[in-house]
């Protein structure tokens, strides 16, 4: 799954308007881009099954990355580093909560091969991947409510946080179609380095909603002016 775990990222938004969506990112993002670099460590392993036309890769091994028990360690650790940068708890729990979901959203669509834990693990999965109509269509919908969420919970504060927020949907949607079309890598660590194209849309993340505010904004009327001796948080 690639676009439903954006699209968690997106609504996110609606319940940590406080983080940056690049930070959102990150942290659905996480399991998928810590994965490439165990492969190129050869940590966690990946073999390739051209014979496989629905999904030509079987996930060896990737009890770090993809089992559900590191996904919550993973998923503790970046509330409390976000909770000891900003004391928020909210956005913190929020964060730690899309950590998770990515094991969750994989189990919809992947093969039984997530792991519970690391070790002799029993290895689980619901396998829509089989139908790909089907895996489509529950992705697409996920990123269509989380996009809608994100476009409830932010306005643009100038041109380039409407169009630079369509140019990253529209590459989302293209990632999402070349990877269905690509042909299949050489070898475990060639998925490795191309996998790190990733970090472009977390970049992409960030100069986009630096470009946009929350929507619901305090009436003009009511604001008071803010102190140039406590200039205002970035979001982080």
């Amino acid at each position: 799954m690639v676009l439903g775990h954006f699209g968690v990222g997106f609504g996110a938004k609606k319940f940590a308007p406080k983080v940056s969506l690049g930070t959102l990112f990150i942290a659905i993002q996480w399991a998928d881009l810590l994965w490439p670099v165990l492969l190129l460590l050869n940590v966690e392993k990946v073999t390739l099954n051209p014979g496989n036309p629905k999904f030509p890769l079987d996930f060896t091994s990737y009890p770090i990355t993809h089992s559900l028990l590191m996904g919550i360690v993973w998923g503790a650790c970046f509330s409390v580093i976000y909770w000891l940068l900003r004391k928020d708890t909210r956005s913190a729990l929020i964060l730690g909560i899309c950590v998770v979901s990515h094991w969750v959203l994989d189990l919809i669509v992947h093969a039984p091969d997530l792991p519970l834990f690391p070790g002799d693990s029993p290895k689980v999965g619901l396998g829509l991947w089989d139908s790909p109509i089907a895996a489509a269509l529950v992705e697409g919908l996920i990123f269509i409510i989380g996009l809608t969420l994100y476009l409830k919970a932010t306005r643009a504060k100038n041109t380039t946080g409407k169009w630079s927020l369509w140019l990253l949907v529209i590459l989302l949607v293209l990632n999402q179609v070349a990877g269905k079309l690509s042909p299949l890598p050489p070898s475990a660590h060639a998925i490795g380095w191309a996998a790190q194209y990733q970090w472009i849309f977390v970049l992409l993340g960030y100069w986009v909603d630096s470009n946009r505010t929350p929507a619901a904004t305090t009436s003009p009327r009511l604001q008071q002016p803010a102190s140039p001796r406590t200039p205002a948080r970035p979001q982080v």
